[in-house]
């Protein structure tokens, strides 16, 4: 159940991420960014705060939070890699 709850989240949290970005995918691109963003923002708290960990709730705002943040950094990521510019 955790799975099918965390793909869903991801998918909402990679949907936002490309709203703000402004970058368009599929179903399944929201999804990958959520839940690959989602780890990213995990480390990068632990690393920078001394935080190592958020509450397993998905539905935590801090961890909805850090999900976002983290999807936001991959996606500008990857479009400097994409096309050299973070539009």
């Amino acid at each position: 159940m955790h799975f099918i709850i965390a793909l869903i989240m991801g998918g909402i949290i990679g949907w936002l991420a490309g709203m703000i970005m402004r970058e368009s995918g599929g179903i399944l691109w929201n999804v990958l960014v959520g839940c690959v963003g989602s780890v990213v923002g995990r480390f990068l708290l632990g690393t920078f705060s001394g935080q190592g960990h958020l509450t397993e709730n998905p539905f935590d705002p801090r961890t909805l939070l850090v999900a976002l943040a983290g999807a936001i950094i991959l996606l500008a990521i990857y479009n400097l890699i994409k096309r050299g510019t973070m539009r």
